[in-house]
């Protein structure tokens, strides 16, 4: 009987462990907020954006098995799930923002913009207008995230085509071009008209240089500014054996958060950050030894986080449902990391920095993880094992927190409640 007994509470604990990762999602979260799944399985889900309806919009990587690339989710019955779910679109992508009745979308060349009417549906979802068309894109670094000012201004990241802008792209040895000549086009932030049609570079503006990728990217209303999110550099032991090691291959350089301005320089490919000597180093293709300093004339980060973990969104919170420490800080969505060979991989969460007036005011830390799926001391040895990859952050009307993931196409809801 008492075996009986034992038995009947390991089975209670484990129902009510399984019932309570089902009521969260999966996810682990701080004391007093819930996360539940508002679609699953819609396909490649990048960036997402909402209205002020409560409308979301998601932007996908390809075209999912019904052949659409854009999709729209709307919760009719107030039940916490998405039940329309209709898209069109056959380009895929990353970038998807909504100002007002605009709904701005990217391919990994060009900016497009649909017209919504007062249910938030698409006017026309055949013949968007062409806003920028032609940016480069050359299969490394491609995709197009947007942000858009509150002067109808908007800014899209062109990543580089390389690592770190050597003669021969990720060749060992091979030394970094001087000047390097991707940055004329790409590694960095351009600026455009919001409205204007058919715009290339030529009538857009080169807003921020030395960039190498920025996926995440949101402008600050507080600060009135650009922030964005690079990824940084790999494979600094696998090209320089003499002068890094394992550990450091996987643990350099940083992922940076820069405030951007106008004419700013982030120092890429010449220089990386180093979380550990928190300073600007001289890349070895361009003379470094992981000692030598370099970046004079490059900004520094605003904050900085692990290695290799690809940031993938930036979101300010504005709302008003979370708790006031969360007022005005940033999320990032972390991607996972594929390339931190000998270490696990990491990343996998959504972190969170507080901000005050403008400025960090704490470390950053952990707000939702168990993204991967996997439990205990489980690591992810690749990516692929992961059962979702945070890719998108978007805030509801009701300040609720909407996190895409582009791995099986889910969108986690992160509410807060007293």
């Amino acid at each position: 009987m008492k075996n009986v007994k034992i038995f009947l509470v390991f089975v209670f604990a484990a129902i009510t462990l399984a019932s309570n990762a089902q009521n969260n999602a999966g996810l682990k979260l701080p004391a007093g907020f819930k996360a539940t799944l508002f679609a699953d399985t819609i396909g490649s889900a990048r960036h997402i954006a909402i209205t002020p309806n409560g409308v979301l919009f998601a932007k996908l990587m390809y075209p999912n098995k019904a052949g659409k690339s854009i999709i729209r989710l709307e919760d009719k019955n107030k039940d916490g799930v998405a039940d329309n779910i209709t898209g069109w679109g056959k380009y895929g992508g990353t970038g998807i923002f909504v100002k007002g009745k605009s709904l701005y979308a990217t391919s990994d060349n060009d900016i497009y913009l649909y017209q919504l009417n007062e249910k938030d549906e698409v006017i026309d979802t055949a013949k968007p207008k062409t806003i920028v068309k032609g940016l480069l894109a050359k299969n490394q670094h491609a995709s197009k995230s947007i942000t858009l000012d509150g002067q109808g201004n908007i800014y899209v990241n062109i990543g580089a085509y390389s690592n770190a802008c050597q003669e021969k792209d990720r060749m060992p040895g091979s030394k970094g071009m001087m000047p390097c000549p991707i940055l004329d086009s790409a590694g960095g932030i351009w600026k455009f008209d919001g409205i204007k049609e058919n715009q290339v570079y030529g009538d857009g503006k080169r807003y921020a240089t030395g960039l190498r990728n920025v996926v995440g990217l949101d402008w600050n209303k507080q600060t009135n500014s650009l922030f964005v999110m690079q990824h940084g550099r790999d494979q600094l032991n696998s090209f320089y054996p003499t002068l890094y090691t394992d550990a450091q291959n996987a643990e350099l350089p940083a992922e940076t958060m820069y405030e951007l301005h106008e004419g700013d320089n982030a120092g890429w490919p010449y220089v990386y950050f180093d979380p550990y000597q928190k300073k600007k180093m001289l890349s070895p293709e361009y003379g470094g030894d992981g000692k030598k300093e370099g970046g004079e004339n490059a900004i520094n980060p605003t904050v900085f986080f692990p290695a290799h973990m690809a940031p993938n969104a930036l979101l300010f919170y504005t709302g008003n449902q979370f708790p006031e420490k969360y007022k005005n800080g940033a999320f990032i969505a972390f991607h996972g990391s594929w390339n931190r060979a000998p270490l696990p991989q990491e990343g996998y969460f959504v972190a969170f920095v507080p901000f005050k007036d403008g400025k960090p005011n704490g470390e950053w830390e952990i707000f939702a993880n168990g993204f991967s799926g996997l439990t205990g001391d489980e690591k992810v040895k690749n990516p692929r094992n992961a059962k979702a990859r945070p890719c998108g952050l978007a805030q509801g009307p009701d300040g609720s927190l909407y996190v895409s993931d582009d791995n099986k196409g889910s969108i986690f809801k992160i509410s807060y409640s007293k």
